[in-house]
C-alpha cells in the first residue's frame, strides 16, 4: 500500500476522467493520496473532493509562484485548517525559477503561512525552487519544524538542513530522471523515518512515462526507484513512507 502525498486531482487534465484515475490509483496500490491547494479556488475543489472521498485528503493554501492571486489572510488559513478534511496549510514557500524581482510578497506570503500552520498545530507543505538558502532562513527564522520538502529537487546539503528542523522530505519522479543525480545522491541519506513518496500528479510523470501526464498510480514507479537507490524492498519502502505519511498528517485517519 502506497500515498501519493502530493497531487493536484483537481486541476483539469486529471479531474475530467477522475473515476479512471481513481480506478487506476487503486489497482496500483495507491490507497491514499493528498490533493494539495494552490489557490482559493482550488482549496475549495480539493475539500470537496476530500469530502466526498475517504481516501483523500487536503490541503489549503497559495502557491508561491502565484503573484497575482489573493491572498489567504493569517485568520482565514487557521480557520480553514481546523476542517476535519484538511491536514496540511500548503503548499507554501519561494520560487525564484518563475518569480523574479522584488519578492517581498512572495516572502510574506510564506511567513504568513508558517505561522498560520504554528497556530492551527498542523504542517506545511514546502515548494521551493532556485531558492534553497532563503527557504531555510525563513524556516528558521520563523522557528517552522513541523512539514514537509514536497518535490524535492536540491542536492544533500538542503536536504540535510530541513531534515536539521525536523522536516519531511518528499520525493517525485524527478528522482527517477537520469540528470538528477544530486537528487539521487540526497534520496540515499534521507533517514527512512523522514522519507515520503508523490506525484505532484498532473506534472512530473516518472521514468518509463516521463513527458507524459501523470496521476496518483505512477507513485508505485517512483516508491519501486527509490527502493531500488535505497537498497530496501519495494513493501518495505511502501510501509514506511506510508507510516510516515500519516505520522507527519496526523489528521489524516487510514480506513
Amino acid at each position: 500500500m502506497l500515498v501519493d502525498s502530493h497531487c493536484h486531482i483537481n486541476f483539469p487534465e486529471l479531474a475530467e476522467n477522475l473515476s479512471q484515475v481513481l480506478d487506476e490509483m487503486k489497482t496500483a496500490q495507491v490507497a491514499y493520496a493528498l490533493a494539495v491547494s494552490v489557490s482559493r479556488q482550488t482549496a475549495d475543489e480539493v475539500l470537496a473532493l476530500a469530502e466526498q472521498y475517504p481516501h483523500i485528503f487536503a490541503s489549503v493554501g497559495i502557491h508561491p509562484a502565484e503573484e497575482a492571486a489573493e491572498e489567504f489572510s493569517f485568520d482565514e488559513l487557521v480557520k480553514r485548517s481546523q476542517h476535519t478534511r484538511v491536514v496540511a496549510i500548503g503548499e507554501t514557500g519561494l520560487d525564484y525559477h518563475w518569480c523574479q524581482g522584488d519578492l517581498a510578497w512572495q516572502h510574506n506570503r510564506f511567513r504568513v503561512h508558517i505561522q498560520a500552520a504554528k497556530a492551527a498545530g498542523v504542517p506545511l507543505i514546502i515548494h521551493t525552487r532556485s531558492a534553497p538558502d532563503d527557504t531555510i532562513k525563513i524556516l528558521q527564522e520563523e522557528k517552522a519544524d513541523n512539514g514537509v520538502i514536497h518535490c524535492f529537487s536540491e542536492d544533500s546539503a538542503f536536504a540535510k538542513a530541513a531534515l536539521d528542523l525536523g522536516f519531511y522530505i518528499s520525493f517525485s519522479g524527478i528522482v527517477t530522471f537520469k540528470n538528477a543525480q544530486e537528487v539521487q545522491a540526497a534520496c540515499k541519506i534521507v533517514p527512512d523515518d523522514r522519507i515520503l513518496v508523490e506525484t505532484d500528479a498532473p506534472y512530473l510523470a516518472p521514468a518509463p512515462h516521463r513527458g507524459k501526464l501523470n496521476q496518483p498510480a505512477y507513485t508505485r514507479h517512483t516508491a519501486e526507484f527509490v527502493a531500488n537507490l535505497r537498497g530496501m524492498d519495494f513493501e518495505q519502502l511502501a510501509h514506511t513512507t506510508t507510516d510516515n505519511f500519516f505520522c507527519l498528517f496526523n489528521k489524516a485517519k487510514r480506513l
